[in-house]
This record gives structure tokens, C-alpha cells and sequence, in this order.
């Protein structure tokens, strides 16, 4: 099992052929890992995907993690979870490189307004299929309307907002039974913590040292940003897009819908999707040199968290599965995540389907409202359509996403 040339193989193939988002990476680890080669039992397999949504980060990439480590130790570990997410990393860094270069051309613009019409439909989906999952019962409702409304009317940081869905969810959500497990001995937690907090915040120092304030700033918070994602890259694409284009004006709008619309294209965790924002924002401040340091200092913030958490915490995984309590706070959690989600697809929406949107402040409230008049049709059309064939028709995302694009460029222009 510990053999390196299988896990090449099999991890390798892995992450070439993770497209479709976390259910789809999950069920073919499981053909993979569980079916075709009983590496792992469906019992273990189940207590490794219950762990890994425990954690911040892509569950998929971490339970490939986990899967490794269980094969092959530290070692195995990093080389299925590096496979999960290098070959998904090489395809936005290249995609991000020619949006930089190209990305204003007329035509290319018209591609995009099709897959930013494409978007908005997509978190939708998104956001039927997560509240199908997470809404069961009154108090999980009223924990989603709640973080819907702190984040979009208070403007409240998503950290906070997990927190306090976590606290709901451990007081007012059911907890599922479970016999209690004793606390087993990890003499080497310590060191592991120890070893990697330092590799995650030594390129950070560096950098520090050296005055290179901006991929210091981007290093924080896509750091910070590590430590939250919780429920997927949805949950904290809203958390981003307002930090990222409301407070350090790194991108607009319009170019975060188009990196979350081609991250979805690539293989690997959607989360890649913070790669292309700091490519954007190093390029947009200084040149494609910054650029690439940018998406390079942020991939290792956003990923060595996630083999920390696994290698940290996988020895727990019998203990951490027999506490109702924390499945109950994770449960909020979840709960919390549909009313960011909504959140998102609202911010998308208003700012592609209308040309004007205003931010009106009411005492502590802050709405942002579209004028009526600048409603944009081709969008909204584009959208529809792409929301019918997504939800109704059950389209292949690839085969949505390439369309919508087609839609784009042949609609009149200002249409």
C-alpha cells in the first residue's frame, strides 16, 4: 500500500480528472480508493469524509490528503494531495495570465459577459443543492436568514459569522447519538502544529522583512481566508469578492465572476479560485513577475493549512466522530453557509443584470440597490437559460458554461 508508484498512478489520475466540483471528486476517490481497489473500507472512507468537512479548506483535496496519509504516511499524504491540486493550479495560473493579457479584447469581453451570466446560475445551483442538505428544521432556517442578513445588510466579516453559527448550531441543533470514544495519545501533535504554523507563515515573514507590502497583504488574508472555509469556496466567495473588491480594490466585480466562472472549468478544488484573484491583483499593481509571486505565495497559504489540519488531526478522527456536539456546531455552520451562498448569488446578479447599483445606508443598514432603468436583458436571458439547462435539464457544467460564452459574443452589443 505504501508503495509510491501506485499512489502516483492512482492520485495522479485523480486530479487530472477532478472536474465537477466536490460530489464529483468525492465519488470517484471512492471508485477509486474504495471500489476498484479496497485501499479503504466504505466505513473508513464515510469517517474520512465526516472528518474532512470538519475542517477549513476543500474537504475532496483533503480527504485525498488523508487517503494518502493513511497509504503512505507524511509522504503519501502530500503526494495525493499535491497531486489533487497541482495539475488544477497549472491550468488557472495559465488561464489568469492570458485574462490579464487579453482579457479586454472585444470579443473576449463578450465570451465573458456569457460566463458571468453563466455564474449567476451556477451559485444558484449552488445554492439549491447546499440547502437541500443543510436546512432540515426551523432553527437551521432562521441560522441561514441570519447570516444572510449580517452579511449582507451589516456587512459583517464571514470569520464572525461562523463563530456564531457554530455557537447556534451547538445550542439549538439536534444532536445525533454516539458512543463516546476516549481521547487518544498523539505524542507528536506538538510538533506537527509546531512545524507546520512555521512553513505556512515563513514565506509571509519573509516577505516582511524584505517591505514587499502587498504580497504581505495578500498573504494575510487568503491566510485568514484558510482558516473560514468551511462548507466550500462558496461559502466564502461573498467574504472574498467584498474584501477583495470592496476594501482592497484589487479586482472589480465583473473580474471576480469571471475567475470563479473559469475556475470552474479547471480540475481540482474550487478554491484555486483565490490563485487567479492575487494573480490579478499582483499583475494589476506592478506586472506578470508580481503576478506570479502573488498566485504562488497564495496557493501555499490557502493549501499547507489543509495538510496541516489532516496531519494534525486525522489520529482523532474515531474521537472527533463521537461528538454530537461538534456535528451539531457543524451543522450550523452548514446552516450559515446557505445564507452567504444567497448572499453571493444576489451580489452577482445585481451587479451583471443592472448597470448602475448604489450602496444606501439606513442608520446601521447598508443596501445595495439597482436602478430599474439600467437592467441589462442579454445577461439576464443568458442566465435564465443557463439556470434551466443547469437545474431542469441536468447539463453537463463544462457544456453550460461553453455555451453561455457562444451566447455572449453573438448578442448585439449594449443589448
Amino acid at each position: 500500500m505504501s508503495a509510491t508508484e501506485p499512489l502516483w498512478r492512482v492520485f495522479g489520475r485523480i486530479g487530472l480528472l477532478s472536474f465537477g466540483g466536490p460530489a464529483a471528486q468525492i465519488a470517484l476517490m471512492h471508485r477509486e480508493l474504495v471500489e476498484t481497489r479496497r485501499w479503504l473500507t466504505e466505513a473508513e472512507f464515510l469517517r474520512a469524509l465526516s472528518f474532512c468537512m470538519l475542517l477549513p479548506g476543500p474537504e475532496a483535496m483533503q480527504l485525498a490528503t488523508y487517503a494518502g496519509w493513511r497509504l503512505g504516511g507524511v509522504r503519501g499524504g502530500l503526494l495525493a494531495g499535491g497531486l489533487f491540486v497541482l495539475p488544477g493550479a497549472a491550468v488557472i495560473l495559465a488561464l489568469a495570465a492570458s485574462y490579464a493579457a487579453f482579457g479586454q479584447v472585444p470579443l473576449v469581453a463578450a465570451l465573458f459577459l456569457g460566463v458571468k451570466a453563466a455564474v449567476v446560475a451556477i451559485v444558484i445551483e449552488a445554492l439549491l443543492r447546499v440547502s437541500r442538505r443543510a436546512l432540515n428544521g426551523r432553527a437551521a432556517r432562521l441560522i441561514a436568514v441570519g447570516s444572510f442578513a449580517a452579511i449582507f445588510l451589516f456587512g459583517l466579516p464571514y470569520p464572525l459569522i461562523v463563530i456564531a453559527a457554530a455557537a447556534a448550531g451547538a445550542a439549538l441543533l439536534p444532536r445525533a447519538a454516539a458512543e463516546p470514544r476516549p481521547l487518544p495519545d498523539n505524542p507528536r501533535l506538538g510538533a506537527t502544529l509546531a512545524a507546520g504554523l512555521g512553513l505556512w507563515w515563513a514565506p509571509v515573514a519573509v516577505l516582511a522583512l524584505l517591505g514587499q507590502e502587498l504580497l504581505v497583504r495578500i498573504g494575510v488574508f487568503f491566510s485568514e481566508l484558510a482558516v473560514v472555509t468551511f462548507g466550500g469556496a462558496y461559502a466564502v466567495l461573498a467574504y472574498m469578492t467584498q474584501t477583495v473588491v470592496q476594501d482592497h480594490h484589487w479586482l472589480t466585480t465583473p473580474e471576480m465572476m469571471d475567475a470563479l466562472g473559469l475556475a470552474e472549468t479547471t480540475p481540482g478544488p474550487l478554491i484555486l479560485v483565490t490563485e487567479f484573484v492575487a494573480y490579478l491583483a499582483g499583475a494589476g499593481a506592478g506586472s506578470p513577475a508580481l503576478g506570479l509571486a502573488a498566485a504562488g505565495l497564495t496557493l501555499w497559504v490557502t493549501f499547507v493549512p489543509c495538510f496541516l489540519w489532516v496531519f494534525a488531526f486525522a489520529p482523532y478522527i474515531e474521537w472527533i466522530a463521537s461528538r454530537p456536539r461538534l456535528g451539531a456546531a457543524l451543522a450550523g455552520v452548514s446552516a450559515a453557509v446557505v445564507g452567504v451562498i444567497a448572499t453571493l448569488a444576489l451580489w452577482f446578479a445585481l451587479h451583471l443584470f443592472f448597470a448602475t447599483v448604489t450602496e444606501v445606508g439606513l442608520g446601521p443598514f447598508s443596501l445595495t440597490l439597482p436602478e430599474p432603468a439600467s437592467i441589462r436583458p442579454a445577461p439576464l436571458l443568458i442566465s435564465a437559460g443557463a439556470g434551466v439547462l443547469l437545474i431542469a435539464r441536468h447539463w453537463n457544467l463544462l457544456g453550460v458554461l461553453a455555451l453561455s460564452a457562444l451566447a455572449g459574443a453573438v448578442v448585439p452589443a449594449g443589448f
